[in-house]
């Protein structure tokens, strides 16, 4: 099975073109973060809430790139969404990150519960900021407010979460 996740992550990585090489390096980003927050001692639900907030990130680039280059094609949307969930969560689950009887929240995977949560509060951020625009005639109110927003959502539950696992 290890052999079929290198010579996916290799087909992709040769697969894209240079603009779009930030994806799939984020996403082995994302596998070698969570080692070194680990190391460093980081909760798995504050990982967590980053790698979910990443997700979304990418979902979002990867529909925006597909409708630029007009592939459409049917539930082209949930695909891309519950693919990238898939092609992060399962190998974090298989190498024993995600499922250590231990390491639970709420009875919840902390890791698990970081990305759900992290997910949930990203895209709120997103389409808060989309709201607020709207209401001031499609502008931001600030410079990198479009960045700030969801940002500062994911930090906040940060820190949320390092009291609540304290």
């Amino acid at each position: 099975m290890k052999k079929i996740s290198y010579i996916f992550a290799a087909f992709c990585l040769l697969c894209c073109g240079s603009a779009f090489a930030i994806c799939p390096l984020c996403t082995i980003a994302v596998g070698a973060g969570i080692g070194l927050a680990q190391w460093l001692g980081i909760d798995d639900a504050i990982t967590g809430v980053w790698v979910g907030g990443l997700i979304v990130s990418l979902i979002g680039w990867t529909v925006n790139w597909l409708t630029k280059k007009h592939i459409r094609f049917f539930g082209r949307k949930i695909i891309v969404f519950v693919g990238y969930y898939v092609i992060i969560i399962l190998p974090l689950y298989w190498h024993g990150i995600i499922g250590h009887a231990l390491n639970k929240l709420w009875g919840v995977d902390k890791l698990l519960l970081g990305i759900i949560v992290g997910s949930i509060v990203f895209t709120a951020a997103a389409i808060c900021y989309e709201q607020l625009k709207k209401r001031n005639q499609n502008k931001a109110y600030f410079p990198m407010q479009k960045v700030l927003m969801p940002v500062g959502a994911l930090l906040v539950v940060s820190v949320i979460f390092y009291f609540l696992t304290k």
